[in-house]
């Protein structure tokens, strides 16, 4: 059974079809990628995940049950969690506040929240930053501090959305690396990113949509051979690198 699984969502603006009748199953314990052009619908297809967005069409199910129309907060309490493209961070307050603010709802008790919090930014690298202000952490940081709030929510499936994006080569090899420790900690990953060699080395399975359609899933050495991929998106055939 499908840790999640996605049945035939779709998602509309008014005329626009930003997501048009896509499937997929992730399984408990996999990183799954997930790319296309800009505008192709990958977060949007967050969103609808989520529960920022709800599908026109078809079902979401998480966990063998339908979270379609669920708000946030309940698809958050089930055990979805997620980062954002433009980090959001409480930047007039440190680093420690807005990751105990992300455990409260869970553990109700500040000082419990707290003891939390420390643990993950121990778990992150961010421990020694933790009286520093949102506001002057490195993009690299903010990053990890994005993540973080993530992990205080204690979810079973993580969706992250571009964190490698900015980063300098070394910057990427530490989030990798964290993201690896993700997935060992028993966390399943469902993950947007452009940065190729970080996706296909990272990645037990890819899949790419394209003008809001899944034209094509499989292991990345599957994906990256494939004409429909290539043409859309890869513009040549991707060379695997050791990462």
């Amino acid at each position: 059974m499908a840790l999640l699984d996605i049945q035939s969502v779709t998602k509309r603006f008014g005329g626009l079809v930003a997501i048009h009748n896509v499937s997929l199953q992730i399984h408990e314990g996999e990183i799954m990628g997930l790319i296309g052009p800009n505008g192709a619908g990958k977060t949007t297809l967050f969103n609808l995940i989520s529960g920022f967005y709800t599908a026109d069409k078809g079902a979401i199910i998480f966990q063998n049950e339908d979270i379609t129309h669920l708000p946030p907060h309940e698809c958050c309490r089930r055990g979805i969690g997620r980062t954002f493209q433009i980090v959001k961070t409480f930047p007039n307050h440190d680093v420690l506040y807005n990751v105990t603010v992300a455990a409260l709802p869970r553990l109700k008790k500040v000082k419990a929240a707290k003891e939390a919090a420390l643990e993950i930014l121990g778990f992150v690298g961010l421990k020694e930053k933790k009286e520093q202000m949102g506001h002057s952490l490195t993009l690299a940081e903010r990053k990890r501090l994005e993540i973080a709030k993530a992990l205080a929510t204690k979810p079973k499936l993580l969706l992250l959305d571009e964190v490698m994006a900015g980063l300098n080569p070394a910057e990427l090899e530490e989030a990798l690396s964290l993201i690896r420790k993700i997935r060992e900690g028993g966390i399943t990953i469902f993950l947007i990113e452009h940065v190729m060699q970080a996706i296909m080395n990272l990645s037990d399975r890819i899949a790419i949509i394209h003008y809001g359609e899944k034209i094509a899933e499989g292991r990345p050495q599957e994906v990256a051979k494939d004409r429909r991929v290539i043409e859309a998106y890869l513009g040549k055939e991707y060379v695997f690198q050791e990462s």
